[in-house]
């Protein structure tokens, strides 16, 4: 049986090969972007499979208007991707307070309402499957990137908690980590006012950039019909060659530190903790 889609950030990217992916397969989709006219084409192609929505996700009553729309028009919603986002790019000293809290209102507060919104529907129906566009920034962290690896690790924390609350409603939630993609990425990054003490740091970083091996976004659409279709889903997957290696590391290096550190952290405690009782 074909899926119902509600993909936010749905205009570019991986919002729109995760779109075009379930459309291909004769899935249908409720696609919401800023401008609906970078849906055209889509709509063109794929007539009534494709509800186009224009959406601020920062706009809570108009996230909530947008998924009663999708329920109405299709009558169910199996899949909802969290998916509309960007990229901060500035050193922590840089950010500015309209900087930080526009990257929070988006990336974070606009999943929150799109969950809210969905839930409901999915638990009257007896299940479904939120997906969250997340980051193999939202598990570890570079330089410059503060405001936005922020964000994700917020939605990390955030859709861990959410799994485990709605297990029992037969919602099912999944974090998707991507790396990098040629997906026109300067069009969704906001920099902040450059301070000259960190050029050098750009400089390196912008190097460093240039050599990854950026993935292809039609196989990322590919790969997340097949978290849709699991019925055992991950509650995180990344997406992309670069994750496992470089998170294997960091994770190491964080159990070495803890270990080192463990004699003050009994310290710490005050007391010796009881044993319980056998």
């Amino acid at each position: 049986m074909s899926k119902v889609w509600f993909v936010t950030g749905s205009s570019r990217g991986l919002g729109r090969s995760f779109v075009e992916a379930a459309l291909s397969r004769g899935d249908r989709v409720a696609a919401t972007a800023r401008d609906t006219a970078s849906l055209d084409e889509l709509v063109a192609s794929y007539g009534d499979a494709v509800l186009a929505l224009e959406l601020d996700v920062t706009d809570r009553a108009a996230v909530f208007a947008s998924v009663r729309r999708a329920r109405e028009r299709f009558g169910r919603l199996d899949v909802v991707v969290n998916n509309a986002g960007y990229g901060l790019f500035g050193a922590v000293e840089e950010l500015s307070e309209r900087d930080l809290r526009d990257q929070l209102e988006t990336n974070l507060f606009g999943t929150v309402w799109v969950v809210q919104a969905a839930l409901p529907h999915l638990r009257e129906q007896g299940g479904g499957h939120i997906i969250q566009i997340s980051s193999v920034g939202g598990v570890t962290a570079m330089p410059l990137g503060g405001g936005y690896h922020a964000s994700k690790w917020a939605l990390e924390g955030l859709s861990e908690s959410l799994a485990q609350e709605v297990a029992g409603f037969g919602v099912k939630v999944t974090l998707v980590e991507p790396g990098s993609y040629a997906t026109g990425v300067n069009a969704a990054v906001v920099r902040a006012e450059a301070d000259p003490h960190y050029d050098g740091l750009r400089e390196s970083f912008a190097a460093f950039a240039g050599t990854l091996d950026v993935g292809d976004p039609a196989a990322a659409g590919r790969a997340l019909l097949r978290i849709a279709d699991s019925a055992n889903p991950p509650l995180r997957v990344f997406f992309g060659t670069q994750g496992h290696d470089i998170v294997r590391q960091v994770y190491a290096d964080r159990l070495t530190t803890w270990a080192d550190w463990q004699a003050l952290s009994v310290e710490a405690h005050g007391h010796t903790p009881a044993t319980p009782a056998a």
